[in-house]
């Protein structure tokens, strides 16, 4: 017998928060600021910045596209931040919102969003960046077969051009929250000509306004970017470029740095900051707090994931604890939702929602229907630390009687497979920050969302919440919001979320004015090398 897929309700009881209220606001929306994780800042500090000289990058990954609505993949950010501006930036520390290529934005009513766009700014290939080119670029996000940003849009229904200089996003419901979510892929401009011109060819061949023009991706060896010598931020890049080289193995990026191949190597796990620690003096070593987690997404199109018990049997099996111990060195935080603990959004009640519980697994599994046990398609990544944590949870699954058939493959190839083809039953991947809390939820649990393998619907009452986080325009008001959306992620058990992460980055001490942000994705906009 199997329930229906929404059925259940997981841990009963009421819950209140552990966060004193703290919030800043700002225009109509609130900025999102961290309590008690704060941010551990490694920014080298000089009052003479130097022009000159070709940043080079150690980069474990390589991108799914340079086309910032067609990839999905959250490490693609650190190649699409050079190239690309947003017409909403975010403050690195806080994530608040401030102007990007938009100089200002207001509602005259809840339904309409009116940007003032900057003037005079251009694309890489000269043409002009104006209201019609949002509206070019906005058109395909939300009208475009491969667009993976839909789910972030979800509630914008047309574009209309004001003027030159200012454009209106006409809305189904209203959204406080689309600022900050054009802080992210789907406000990260391209040239309409060139979108155009390049069809799909446009996802190795990018042209947006950022500090950097892109000149060449070799597949499986480098990704060069030059100096945007029209860049409309007065001084800005600093350097000459920035070459990422594209090594598939952490610890072969870790040494590339400490023998001098390249500048830094970011988003080491925490195996390599305990072998980078031997050499501090030498070198920076900076780990700091992130909203980026490992999770177990589930494809709940899949029959054995369909089932409620299943998925809350998966939670009940996994040990956090031991999880964040093994795989993390004990830096992480363990997580529950989406949200980490100490974050603004975050209900503070719901912290230990699924507890290590291998009995309560195993009878959920019988009750389901499997009480010898079942077999499950698992999908993971290849390099040693990532195989790490898969065996780590392989194991607490096998213990409760779920047996993992295991495909491991390239994160692009992964993606593919599970994400977009559907094929497997769980996927271990580490989900990367957003600007805006309201976006993780779209993206994993959205009907449309790139991370949503089977594109099932998220149950009424959880639409109802995440809409409610989206209107209402006070912090108090998304705050009550996000704790019915949590709560309501955590009884339908929609994922597993394992553990927070911290950003660790190493490099070396010529490299100056690099500051982590909260999202985990270093951007090296405004970085430049001591001579």
């Amino acid at each position: 017998m199997v329930n229906s897929r929404w059925g259940g309700t997981g841990r009963d009881g009421d819950t209140g928060t552990g966060l004193p209220r703290r919030h800043i606001l700002q225009g109509l929306g609130s900025l999102p600021l961290l309590g008690a994780l704060g941010v551990a800042e490694a920014r080298a500090q000089d009052s003479s910045p130097r022009r000159g000289g070709t940043l080079k990058l150690a980069a474990a990954y390589s991108p799914q596209s340079l086309d910032p609505l067609t990839g999905a993949l959250g490490h693609d950010h650190i190649f699409l931040y050079p190239l690309f501006d947003t017409l909403v930036e975010f403050e690195p520390q806080s994530l608040a919102p401030r102007p990007g290529l938009a100089t200002s934005w207001e509602y005259p009513d809840p339904k309409t969003l009116v940007f003032t766009l900057r003037e005079g700014i251009r694309f890489h290939d000269g043409t002009t960046f104006d209201a019609a080119a949002v509206k070019a670029n906005l058109d395909r996000a939300i009208g475009d077969e491969r667009s993976s940003v839909k789910g972030d849009l979800q509630s914008l229904q047309s574009i209309e051009v004001l003027a030159p200089n200012k454009v209106a996003l006409h809305l189904k419901r209203p959204d406080t929250a689309l600022p900050l979510i054009l802080a992210d892929r789907s406000g990260m401009m391209s040239s309409p000509k060139a979108m155009a011109e390049k069809g799909r060819q446009y996802d190795r061949a990018p042209v947006g306004t950022g500090p950097f023009t892109f000149q060449r991706w070799d597949d499986g060896d480098v990704i060069v970017v030059v100096r945007n010598e029209n860049y409309w931020k007065p001084g800005l890049p600093y350097l000459d470029g920035i070459t990422f080289r594209l090594i598939a193995d952490f610890n072969t990026a870790l040494r590339s740095v400490m023998g001098n191949e390249n500048h830094f190597a970011f988003r080491l796990n925490p195996q390599q900051q305990a072998v980078a620690d031997r050499v501090k003096g030498k070198l920076i070593v900076s780990s700091a707090p992130t909203i980026s987690d490992y999770h177990l997404c589930f494809n709940y199109r899949r029959p054995l994931l369909a089932d409620i018990r299943v998925r809350q049997a998966v939670n009940y099996a996994i040990d956090r604890e031991a999880f964040n111990k093994v795989a993390l060195l004990g830096l992480g935080t363990p997580a529950q939702t989406m949200l980490p603990p100490g974050y603004w959004a975050h209900d503070e009640g719901l912290n230990g929602y699924y507890r290590h519980d291998p009995d309560k697994a195993r009878s959920l599994l019988a009750e389901a229907g499997y009480k010898d046990g079942v077999d499950f398609k698992f999908y993971g990544y290849p390099d040693q630390a990532s195989q790490q944590r898969q065996e780590i949870i392989v194991e607490q699954l096998r213990r409760v009687g779920m047996r993992a058939v295991m495909t491991v493959g390239t994160p692009p190839d992964m993606h593919q497979h599970f994400m977009i083809q559907g094929e497997g039953d769980i996927m271990l991947t580490l989900w990367s920050g957003r600007p805006d809390p309201s976006l993780p939820f779209l993206l994993i649990y959205g009907e449309t969302g790139f991370n949503n393998a089977g594109k099932v619907p998220p149950p009424p009452d959880m639409i109802a919440a995440q809409n409610d986080t989206q209107t209402e325009s006070q912090q108090a008001g998304r705050k009550a919001a996000f704790a019915r959306l949590e709560r309501a992620a955590l009884q339908y058990a929609l994922s597993c979320e394992l553990s927070f992460v911290p950003l660790i980055d190493v490099y070396t001490p010529n490299v100056k004015n690099y500051t982590p942000n909260l999202l985990g994705k270093p951007r090296f906009n405004e970085v430049w090398l001591e001579a």
